[in-house]
């Protein structure tokens, strides 16, 4: 045992934690000698930092379905790291990673779907994936977490997800079993499944070193899968880290009615993600083709219309959220564009309703960043450890503000900041050049028009003096800083020379910067909607050529100082070319401006603006 620290929450407990049950999330489990918690942290020892001891193992998890059709309930693989002391009868809790990649991915191949058409035409017929070369052979999944977790006293166990690598069944992208195959890892780590030394075996393994606890994290698909399991309300799984979650298949590939690609990836839907992924048995391959995505993803997935429909909410984890128990800890970037923070921000929401212990990070970056290691551990040892180390007490956001190191975020009492009001900004005139934002509604009724071509870039029309293919309006020079914490919304009254038409709004800072501060440049946040689903978003209305509609959305939430001497601009634009349809150029968006409004988020509410504004 290291000797004591100096001012140092120290806890050296010397009964074992070899109780029949897990004790409860609020009463500490006794700790064994070798576990030394430093400032509410769980430290590295030697006794659990011996490399030489651990002890690995692999196995097959017999989950509750048979996705595949084979007539027998299928198997995960699963392995698992542990400390060496868990051979003599110490028990530990779990770090716990699934992922559908752990096996490979399709890489560059395209099968992407063409976006080059009109709205609401078919598209023409994707390439399908070949999927992944398959290694029977793999002794292995993955060794992430490993020396993190396990020299502090946690075993780290992985799985593949149903239909990748040496798993059993079937990928389906956001499908029940995607949820129920971790459930039954973390059933068979609390005794409630049956584990097997092969895949197709009958001698059992059983996780005797297991205390029941488990905590789950990862990023992007892998940081999904922890809110996935988490809905099933599993009993064992304690707290989770995920990191830029896609928690709504919908949000990820659709924006208010509107066929949305995720950032950098044009042109993909949830039937390439499919392709992408799949890894596993060749001989099961053609089935859960034939079942999954040539029937349920081609009849539900709707790239026509956009329209949310049965398939979209049987994907839709923050519809789900009144499943979770778990002690959440969410990170994301605001810069996110593939997986955007709506995600991680509307599912907070919906756990913070219900009362669940949760906290926030979030950088300015994009995808992924996971929270710092301190903020990670005072998770894990409070909730899988029992350590009651304060961190209810803790600040419940941390921010990394512009420019700053991702490991030193800026602690806040919570996100949205608690001093955060709406202020609404009304529009005036000249926004082929640029137009005003005002808090007082303009008195004279004002119509503009732009003009759609994909072939101009964002980048292009908000840098642009004058465009006809963009509505720019902008508030005065701001002569202080604003800080925006939340969700900006905006009200559009607007009419189409077509009965479809892609709308795109971006939040920029004016001048357009030079440099990018963070990664975005000019970008604040930014949003997409279908004017189609102005009244309903599971059923498009086919636009009168003439006769407006009023469109309402959010764009994505946001946390960020806008620096004295900038302007804080709206542009309203049709398709955009790293996101939406490609239709052909000429459709005609009229905005009456006078039915047109942007609401901001701003810390200090109308009294802030109102001194950011002033000359």
């Amino acid at each position: 045992m290291r000797p004591a620290l100096a001012s140092a929450l120290l806890v050296l407990i010397a009964a074992g934690c070899r109780a029949s049950a897990p004790a409860a999330r609020d009463v500490p489990l006794p700790l064994p000698g070798d576990y030394v918690i430093v400032d509410g942290q769980s430290q590295v020892t030697e006794a659990f930092a011996d490399t030489t001891r651990w002890i690995r193992q692999r196995l097959w998890v017999e989950t509750s379905f048979d996705s595949d059709g084979d007539g027998r309930l299928d198997r995960m693989h699963v392995d698992v790291t542990r400390p060496g002391a868990t051979a003599n009868g110490l028990r530990v809790p779990v770090i716990y990673e699934t992922s559908p990649y752990f096996a490979g991915t399709l890489g560059n191949a395209d099968v992407f779907h063409r976006v080059q058409h009109p709205l609401g035409e078919p598209a023409p017929a994707r390439p399908l994936g070949a999927g992944v070369p398959f290694r029977a052979d793999r002794k292995s999944i993955s060794t992430s977490h490993v020396r993190t977790w396990v020299p502090r006293g946690f075993a780290v166990v992985h799985s593949e997800s149903p239909g990748t690598g040496l798993s059993q069944g079937c990928v389906t992208i956001g499908g029940p079993n995607e949820s129920l195959a971790p459930k039954a890892v973390i059933d068979w780590l609390n005794g409630r499944a049956k584990g097997y030394t092969t895949i197709d075996g009958t001698e059992e393994v059983r996780a005797t070193w297991s205390t029941g606890k488990v905590g789950m994290t990862g990023t992007s698909f892998n940081g999904t899968l922890p809110v996935a399991a988490a809905t099933t309300g599993v009993a064992g799984l304690e707290a989770i880290i995920p990191v830029a979650p896609n928690n709504s298949y919908y949000r990820y590939y659709r924006s208010n009615g509107l066929v949305r690609s995720p950032g950098g990836y044009l042109g993909e839907d949830i039937d390439v993600l499919y392709d992408f992924v799949q890894s596993g048995d060749p001989a099961h391959r053609a089935a859960c083709h034939a079942r999954v995505r040539d029937t349920e993803m081609a009849q539900g997935m709707d790239r026509a219309s956009g329209d949310y429909n049965d398939f979209w909410a049987g994907r839709d984890y923050i519809a789900q959220a009144g499943g979770i128990r778990a002690a959440t800890l969410m990170a994301h970037a605001f810069n996110d564009w593939n997986v955007m923070p709506e995600h991680s921000v509307l599912l907070v929401e919906a756990l913070k309703r219900r009362g669940v212990p949760v906290q926030t990070y979030f950088h300015q970056g994009g995808h992924g960043g996971e929270p710092p290691l301190p903020l990670m551990n005072r998770w894990f040892t409070r909730y899988l450890l029992g350590v009651r180390n304060g961190v209810e007490q803790d600040p419940k956001a941390h921010i990394v503000r512009e420019g700053a190191n991702r490991q030193q975020p800026t602690a806040y009492p919570d996100y949205p900041h608690p001093e955060a009001s709406q202020v609404t900004l009304h529009l005036s005139a000249g926004g082929r050049t640029l137009g005003g934002l005002h808090t007082t509604p303009s008195t004279s009724p004002v119509q503009e028009t732009l003009r759609d071509d994909v072939a101009q870039s964002g980048v292009q029309l908000a840098r642009a003096a004058e465009s006809v293919h963009r509505l720019l309006y902008a508030t005065p020079v701001l002569s202080a800083p604003v800080h925006l914490s939340g969700t900006a919304r905006v009200t559009l009254r607007l009419s189409a020379n077509a009965p479809a038409a892609n709308v795109s709004v971006w939040l920029v800072e004016l001048p357009w910067p030079d440099s990018a501060r963070g990664n975005v440049a000019g970008i604040i946040t930014r949003g997409w909607a279908d004017p189609q689903n102005a009244a309903s978003l599971r059923r498009s209305i086919p636009l009168t050529p003439g006769q407006p509609v009023t469109l309402t959305f959010d764009l994505q939430p946001d946390d960020q100082i806008v620096p004295a001497g900038k302007r804080i601009g709206l542009m309203v634009f049709s398709s955009d070319q790293d996101f939406t349809l490609h239709p052909p150029p000429g459709t005609e968006l009229t905005l009456d401006l006078s039915g047109t409004t942007l609401t901001l988020p701003v810390v200090g509410g109308g009294a802030a603006w109102g001194r950011a504004v002033s000359p």
